[in-house]
């Protein structure tokens, strides 16, 4: 019979977990991205690394932070993981990741966990490994300057609060939402057309690693809208990515945003999977 067991992933496996995050670097790269910069180390990763072993092998992988998120998950490993998450309680503002997986962890979850504020359950995995000639790239949007942060944050804010549902200053007051953006920043990852001293696009680099990289936060201001910027603007962003980054660029946009997808797919998108988000 096979032998499976669940453990928390200490630095010492760091080669195994890097093995399995690698093989598939479009819908891992989030995940990635951490492990990469920040190893194993729960202090520094910002959370557990979860392993689910089967035979003394390591199969599956799920990362309990901020997000809890099944990697590679089997069905059995998503059972592991459910079992593991029960014991400890909810600790995460959310669970994503492959639709499939997502799902099966969520049923088993929400007796427990539920409701949830949200589930969004098809939110379509796009990428490009160039971009569309259809769509000329806005020259006006340009890399972010660490002495802008102040000019981007409010239409960071908006951003989320629009996406996610709730403002990013609740709770404490804003303070790891503007880390992770000025870091964006710091790190050259952060775009915007700016006009009269206003950002009216945006959109960043989020996930980078040497295989993929993920584009996030797409906003124009609500008077802009309807102008193309977004299309013009995220031919702009894909540029600099393929240029600077990673041959491979991904996002994920939730089903029901139609222009958005249509928006995508002009500028060089196409859809290879599906993601699920449950948020609470």
């Amino acid at each position: 019979m096979t032998q499976t067991t669940t453990r928390v992933l200490e630095p010492s496996d760091l080669g195994a977990a890097l093995a399995i995050l690698e093989s598939e670097p479009v819908a891992n790269a989030f995940v990635t991205s951490r492990v990469q910069i920040a190893g194993l180390d729960p202090w520094r990763l910002g959370g557990e690394m979860w392993g689910w072993y089967a035979d003394g092998r390591l199969r599956s992988l799920c990362y309990s932070g901020a997000n809890l998120v099944p990697i590679c998950a089997t069905p059995e490993a998503v059972r592991a993981f459910a079992d593991r998450a029960r014991r400890a309680g909810r600790r995460c503002s959310s669970i994503v990741g492959p639709a499939e997986p997502t799902a099966q962890l969520w049923r088993l979850l929400e007796p427990g966990w539920g409701p949830a504020r949200e589930v969004r359950a098809n939110q379509p995995l796009m990428v490009t490994e160039s971009p569309s000639a259809e769509v000329t790239p806005d020259p006006l949007v340009r890399r972010i300057r660490k002495d802008e942060i102040d000019l981007l944050m409010p239409a960071c804010i908006a951003m989320f609060t629009e996406e996610v549902g709730i403002s990013p200053l609740a709770g404490d007051g804003g303070l790891l939402y503007q880390a992770r953006v000025a870091e964006l920043v710091g790190a050259g990852r952060s775009f915007a057309r700016v006009e009269d001293g206003k950002v009216v696009f945006k959109a960043e680099i989020g996930a980078a690693t040497s295989q993929a990289c993920q584009i996030q936060g797409v906003w124009v201001a609500p008077e802009y809208r309807g102008r193309g910027l977004s299309e013009t603007g995220m031919a702009a962003v894909l540029h600099h990515a393929l240029a600077d980054v990673a041959p491979v660029v991904s996002l994920y946009v939730n089903d029901y945003n139609t222009p958005a997808r249509k928006a995508y797919r002009r500028v060089g998108f196409r859809e290879v999977g599906a993601f699920m988000s449950v948020l609470f």
